[in-house]
């Protein structure tokens, strides 16, 4: 059964697992026996980490809301209106009204 190492999602732990497939399906989690911070253990969220993947409720596609409703858009229409509500607040609220936090650990937590 084909494996593929990658990082828990759930946290900023980082912990490391194998998803594993079959054909174009990911079925289970393993942990990394040898992933310096988890070292073969993982919590239940990290044991059931691949579930989501599969779900019907995925979202797949941004989503915009125009008149009311959430619609289906490209990722370029939803980046460029992101982009200009950015520099819009910018240029209402001045330079230091935004700020980032930006990792590969960082999880909607």
């Amino acid at each position: 059964m084909p494996r593929t190492l990658t990082t828990c999602i759930y946290c900023g732990c980082g912990c490391g697992l194998y998803l594993e497939s079959e054909g174009k399906r990911i079925i289970s989690t393993v942990p990394s026996r040898n992933h310096p911070v988890s070292k073969g253990s993982l919590c239940v969220k990290g044991w059931n980490s691949f579930e989501f993947i599969n779900s019907r409720e995925r979202l797949k596609k941004p989503l915009i809301r125009k008149n009311g409703t959430l619609v289906p858009s490209s990722w370029d229409e939803a980046v460029n209106l992101i982009a200009d509500k950015f520099l819009n607040y910018k240029e209402k609220y001045g330079n230091d009204s935004l700020a980032f936090l930006t990792s590969a650990k960082v999880t909607n937590e």
